[in-house]
């Protein structure tokens, strides 16, 4: 078994896909509508489906708002320049909730940004958690 995707409804499908495509450098894998439904359905990632986990925006027609709840928490995303990264987002408009730093009680350093429905994301600076993958800014990723 493997994560295939995490799915997060949208109430406006292009705000967010320039949110996670333009500032956090992902790509629209595949976008579906769904007229039976009244829905629409768009894979988003940093790599092919069949190798990497992705995210699912939904958006359900005619819904442009939704209670978030207090149980989700965020996705996360590895950067290798944190500092940089939210520079870069904030000056393509972006909403950074966190500024980089130390997370309370431990030394991994984190930021948090905000999605255009509210929904957080976490971005972590690569090598202060123990991890040793290397990962891409959104500024590199997208100026591939």
């Amino acid at each position: 078994m493997r994560l295939l995707h995490t799915m997060l409804r949208v109430g406006n499908l292009e705000e967010s896909l320039k949110f996670y495509c333009d500032l956090l450098g992902m790509k629209l894998l595949r976008k579906k509508d769904y007229p039976g439904g009244e829905f629409t359905l768009a894979f988003i990632g940093y790599g092919d489906e069949s190798d990497n986990s992705v995210i699912e925006l939904t958006y359900n027609w005619g819904v442009e708002k939704y209670d978030l709840g207090n149980a989700y928490g965020h996705i996360a995303l590895g950067v290798d320049d944190i500092y940089a990264t939210c520079e870069e987002i904030k000056h393509r408009g972006g909403k950074v909730t966190r500024e980089p730093g130390p997370m309370k009680h431990g030394s991994t350093v984190i930021a948090f940004v905000e999605d255009p429905d509210g929904y957080k994301v976490e971005l972590i600076q690569v090598g202060t958690q123990g991890s040793t993958v290397k990962q891409e800014s959104p500024e590199q990723l997208v100026n591939k």
